[in-house]
């Protein structure tokens, strides 16, 4: 999946620093490092559909960003990012 553009709102921003200790900035390093993406669930939209990232900050934080994909643009618009849990990672971790 190739990502081009990533888009997080102001409203999605104030959500991932209040409620899950996240910065828009590390949800970005995520998506344009080293990751593992699969599929999440269909979107409202058709052709969009919700995907999970999960990788490493450049500081080393282990986090699973939600994000819709739009391929036409190669645009990734985050919608949620939380720190990974235990079972997360021990997914990551596999290849």
């Amino acid at each position: 999946m190739r990502i081009e553009t990533i888009i997080c709102s102001d409203a999605v921003q104030a959500k991932l620093e209040s409620k899950h200790k996240v910065t828009c900035g590390e949800a970005r390093e995520v998506l344009m490092g080293r990751r593992r993406i699969r599929f999440a669930e269909n979107g409202h939209t058709e052709g969009e559909d919700v995907y999970a990232a999960f990788g490493q900050t450049n500081a080393g934080r282990y986090l699973s960003v939600f994000f819709i994909y739009k391929p036409i643009t190669s645009t990734a618009v985050i919608i949620s990012a939380h720190a990974m849990s235990n079972k997360e990672r021990a997914t990551y971790g596999r290849k």
